[in-house]
């Protein structure tokens, strides 16, 4: 039995390291998982960078953007009203510009006209 008692000891020093070496194997357990931490945190901090940078870029393109589109609304405003007052004093000297209900006395009146003065042919 004293083989036995030797043979189960053995086998217990084999799964349990000794007191030394569990303490040894915590710490560098502990200083692994402390520089994983430290890569993820790194990494992390580089795609909040990343993504910071990205949004500042867009940013100052939207704004860019944005004033360019201001600046083509104002032109257009300036060719509207250069546009509107042209036709506001051309109105008055324009035959053409009539309203709609006196358009249409007029377009009746010369097809009546062409029509009434080229001759009526029948062909057969």
């Amino acid at each position: 039995m004293a083989q036995d008692s030797d043979s189960s000891d053995s086998g217990y020093n084999r799964y349990q390291p000794y007191n030394g070496k569990q303490e040894n194997f915590e710490e560098t357990k502990k200083v692994m998982r402390r520089e994983k931490n430290r890569l993820a945190a790194q990494k992390s901090r580089q795609r909040q960078t990343l993504k910071a940078d990205t949004l500042h870029q867009e940013s100052e393109y939207l704004e860019k953007e944005n004033a360019a589109l201001r600046k083509e609304i104002k032109q257009l405003n300036e060719e509207l009203k250069y546009f509107s007052s042209v036709l506001k004093s051309h109105e008055g000297l324009c035959s053409m510009m009539v309203s709609p209900s006196e358009e249409l006395v007029y377009q009746s009146h010369s097809f009546q006209q062409t029509h009434s003065n080229t001759p009526a042919r029948l062909h057969l």
